[in-house]
């Protein structure tokens, strides 16, 4: 990759906390792809010199997958929050890329190799319950991602991967267009009742928004969306019963009719986990939501 595509990319630089007001677009992709290369490095590095001890092993481990995991939901968070669709269209470019690497680091045969070698060593004991339940999990995350399927199975629980991890994105696209696509706009102060200050001002500055440009907190109109602090402050505060159904069966039904239904997404989701638990010794995928949950007896 072109070294001025990844001068002065914020997602790259050493943070306390995340820039959120520098990263725009344009960065995802380079930062993305830049990092899961050097990652990539990192991971060879550490297989080829891999030795199990929770210094050698455990800790350069975890600074791989806290790496991209941070970067990762950085992005994520940006697109729930800051939605466009050139943000929408870098997450699409790069998404595979980064599905295709989790995988490669969840399947790394000589990392899960080292973490079994722990388990059955005499340092075994030494280590406290915190760090016990660490490997533990980390043998049984291994197993759950694919890492003791046979090769044709592997490519077909990778490729289920993939497909479900493009699924959930178009769901969660669906639910934010259908989210913001509704609009009630109240212009009988009744119909409000009961809310405060705060949620009538904010209900105002998003009716001006919408081109009323007389609407004020106290005299309307106002304009009621789905998004977090709206649906809230009527759920909370409005005493209007006939309101509050309204707001809460277009909560619970978004992204269910016209272009935006999820429905045929959420059967291909259940049919590919389905596919996915079976791939895994399971009968259905129920069984692999209980496996992350309980001690690991098949790893």
């Amino acid at each position: 990759m072109a070294a001025d595509h990844q001068d002065n990319n914020p997602l790259l630089e050493d943070f306390l906390f995340p820039p959120y007001d520098a990263i725009q677009p344009k960065h995802v992709s380079p930062a993305i792809l830049s990092l899961l290369d050097q990652l990539e490095s990192d991971l060879v590095d550490l297989e080829t010199r891999v030795e199990p001890t929770w210094p050698k092993l455990v800790e350069p481990l975890e600074k791989i997958k806290d790496r991209l995991s941070v970067v990762w939901g950085i992005v994520n968070h940006l697109n729930a929050v800051m939605d466009s669709p050139e943000l929408r269209s870098a997450i699409k470019e790069v998404q595979p890329e980064k599905v295709k690497f989790q995988l490669r680091l969840d399947q790394s045969k000589p990392i899960y190799n080292a973490f079994k070698a722990i388990r059955q060593s005499s340092e075994w004991e030494s280590l406290n319950e915190a760090r016990k339940r660490i490997v533990e999990a980390r043998l049984k995350e291994a197993v759950l991602n694919g890492v003791s399927l046979e090769d044709d199975k592997k490519q077909r629980f990778n490729e289920i991967q993939q497909e479900l991890e493009k699924l959930a994105q178009q769901f969660e696209e669906n639910i934010l267009d259908a989210t913001n696509k509704f609009e009630k706009l109240i212009t009988d102060k009744q119909d409000i009742e009961g809310m405060t200050a705060t949620g009538l001002e904010m209900a105002a500055q998003m009716a001006v928004s919408k081109g009323h440009k007389n609407a004020t907190a106290e005299n309307g109109p106002w304009i009621i969306t789905l998004a977090g602090p709206s649906y809230r402050s009527v759920m909370q505060h409005a005493k209007s019963r006939s309101l509050r159904e309204e707001l809460y069966r277009a909560y619970v039904t978004r992204a269910s009719t016209g272009v935006l239904d999820n429905t045929a997404i959420i059967h291909q989701i259940l049919k590919l986990r389905l596919e996915k638990a079976e791939l895994l010794g399971f009968d259905n995928y129920a069984e692999v939501e209980y496996a992350v949950c309980v001690k690991c007896s098949f790893c």
